[in-house]
């Protein structure tokens, strides 16, 4: 028989021989590959399993966990592992969906109808223990597919009703199954070769949910879990995990007396004076930056007609997003971006092609409608200040003035320690507007920008704001995790519609693009991952509590008051502990409230007017005299 021609990614050429799956070619030409190989990709997009046998010549990507695409196969599999283990032990239970998420506690879950059976995480072990022996049965995992009336009747005789129901709500003649050792599944697959490819998994959690979602149908309960090729992986992401939840900024914010969140306002944060401090310090910043680099400081309205929504186009686009307001028997919406506001600040002067570009930033409060099953602390709330830009430019300037916002992010994100970053632009999505050529020509210049800045960055179909494509900076913390920040936009729409122009050289009228950007993205969410990036321990120049006094006995309050007053009056966020209470409760305390300095002043420094210091982290102690000191501080803040 013929050999077929499998060609790689790189190129390179390859036999199988005709009947053989891609099992077999992995087998013979790829034994590298063998314990890693998830499934394949062919060249018409189709994604298969090992055991798929090609009758044409095809190029293929072999998948494995390094890929999303096989990760996503990797923990499909692993939810069939949960389900198999779950109708072991409790042969009535009847399963519903399993699908791989993204956000949540765990990367798969199964959600099942146990009955009158109540299960509870007592359970989890006792499911993991049986997970565990399939894992070591090694079963082969089958593909079938059945014709949809066979199918139903397959699922009715084993009394699975909620398959049944799928199966007729599908369009198909036809549905597939996988099976591995005497269980089934109904799936669409693909899935892992073997069940011993899944050897380290933990569930995490367990919660209610209702069938399809719906509160009127039966309530299900869910069961999480993760999973990894090896039991390294599944340590190393257990310890991730542990960790995100001691630094977990919700946590950090109540202890370090930040912010709250309170029943009168669900989703509002209210910033506490050491909060204030810190929001204050990121707000100043980024305004010393902007106006080092020519921008404008402007402020625009909270509340604006919704004739000024509709004409934007949000009222189309982003609607659901926002909160109105009856006025004067008129109506007005709170503003979800600043964007609107600025073009009328840039349309009440004429400007001529020698201002341009012009660079307007906005510290601007915007508010937006969320629902409360997603607030997350700082992470998603329902107002919020965006470091916002809107830079008006000729065309042929769009591409260098997004070039100059790329390096004043990276410099930055630089400041606070972020080093790792991953880029990605967002292309046109359905529910959009402006031409084809603009867009074509905004995402152009994104692309002309990233590639003359060496960047190399990502694509994300689809995910560009309604009035232009975007690029995405993503920012890795300590525990390298990524968190989406700054954006840059490019707007052809807005000029058009709110007829902005400014004269060019040749007198004539023009419409200026407008980029939007921002880099902290917003104030609250950036102020939550550096909460948790940092542990609550802030470098000097950041943190609310840069110094910290205590006093050995009660005959040091007097020198103690002193240096404290001296400290502030240089400038320095500072406390005074004179409390009657032993030193080593109030240095605790001090670690505790994660000062960057603790003082310590006793008999021997006040007898030589001098200054024992510890830094935060550290467990040894200096003396120094009081302008040594200062020469310290002032050395570490540049």
């Amino acid at each position: 028989m013929a050999a077929l021609t499998i060609t790689l990614p790189d190129g390179s050429s390859k036999e199988l021989e005709s009947g053989k799956s891609f099992s077999d070619f992995v087998q013979n030409q790829l034994p590298f590959l063998k314990e890693k190989a998830l499934a394949v990709v062919l060249s018409d997009g189709r994604t298969v399993d090992l055991s798929f046998v090609p009758t044409e010549n095809t190029t293929v990507k072999f998948l494995t966990f390094d890929d999303k695409e096989g990760k996503e196969v990797f923990h499909h599999s692993s939810a069939h592992l949960l389900g198999m283990a779950v109708q072991r032990l409790w042969p009535e239970a009847r399963l519903t969906v399993g699908p791989v998420i993204e956000n949540g506690p765990g990367f798969f879950f199964y959600d099942i109808d146990f009955g009158d059976l109540v299960i509870t995480v007592d359970d989890l072990p006792k499911i993991e223990a049986e997970m565990a022996k399939i894992v070591k049965e090694d079963l082969t995992v089958k593909r079938w597919e059945l014709s949809k009336e066979e199918a139903i009747e397959k699922f009715k005789k084993e009394n699975e009703p909620y398959k049944v129901e799928l199966i007729q709500g599908f369009d198909a003649a036809s549905v597939s199954l996988y099976g591995q050792g005497e269980w089934y599944d109904l799936c669409r697959g693909p899935h892992v070769a073997r069940t011993g490819q899944l050897k380290a998994f933990k569930l995490t959690a367990i919660s209610g949910a209702y069938w399809k979602g719906d509160s009127k149908n039966k309530q299900l309960t869910r069961i999480y879990g993760v999973s990894f090729p090896t039991k390294k992986l599944l340590d190393e992401y257990i310890f991730l995990i542990e960790e995100a939840k001691k630094r977990d900024h919700r946590k950090l914010g109540k202890e370090l007396d930040l912010f709250s969140f309170q029943d009168e306002a669900p989703g509002f944060p209210f910033w506490h004076p050491k909060g204030t401090v810190l929001w204050n310090t990121l707000a100043s910043y980024i305004r010393e930056e902007c106006f080092r680099r020519g921008y404008q400081e402007i402020k625009t309205p909270a509340i604006l007609n919704s004739s000024l929504w509709k004409k934007s186009g949000h009222w189309d686009n982003f609607k659901e997003n926002m909160y109105f307001t009856d006025i004067d028997e008129s109506e007005f919406a709170v503003k979800p971006m600043n964007c609107p506001g600025c073009c009328l600040i840039y349309k009440y002067h004429m400007h001529s092609y020698r201002e341009l570009p012009l660079r307007f930033m906005e510290l601007g409060n915007v508010h937006r409608h969320e629902m409360s099953g997603v607030l997350h602390g700082l992470f998603r709330v329902r107002a919020f200040t965006q470091d916002d830009a809107h830079i008006y430019a000729p065309l042929d300037k769009v591409e260098s003035e997004v070039e100059d916002i790329i390096d004043f992010t990276f410099d930055v994100y630089k400041k606070f320690g972020f080093t790792e970053f991953k880029t990605f632009i967002a292309t046109r999505p359905e529910k959009s507007q402006g031409s084809d050529e603009d867009w074509n020509l905004a995402t152009q210049a994104l692309h002309d920008a990233l590639k003359k800045k060496g960047i190399e960055y990502g694509i994300k179909e689809g995910d560009g704001a309604f009035y232009g494509p975007k690029i995405e900076f993503n920012i890795k913390d300590s525990l390298g995790r990524l968190w989406q920040c700054g954006t840059v936009q490019i707007d052809f729409s807005m000029p058009n519609r709110f007829e902005l122009d400014f004269t060019a050289s040749d007198g004539k009228k023009h419409a200026p693009v407008m980029i939007h950007r921002a880099i902290y993205g917003s104030l609250e969410r950036f102020i939550g991952i550096l909460i948790e990036h940092f542990e609550g321990k802030f470098p000097l120049w950041l943190n609310p509590t840069q110094i910290r006094v205590l006093t050995v006995a009660e005959t040091h309050s007097d020198y103690a008051k002193e240096v404290y007053q001296d400290l502030v009056m240089q400038g320095f966020r500072v406390e005074l502990d004179v409390r009657n209470e032993k030193i080593g409760s109030k240095i605790r305390d001090s670690i505790m409230k994660r000062s960057s300095y603790t003082l310590i002043l006793g008999d021997k420094e006040k007898e030589a007017g001098s200054i024992s210091y510890r830094r935060m982290g550290e467990e040894t102690t200096a003396t120094v005299s009081r302008d040594g000191f200062l020469s310290l501080l002032k050395g570490e803040l540049n």
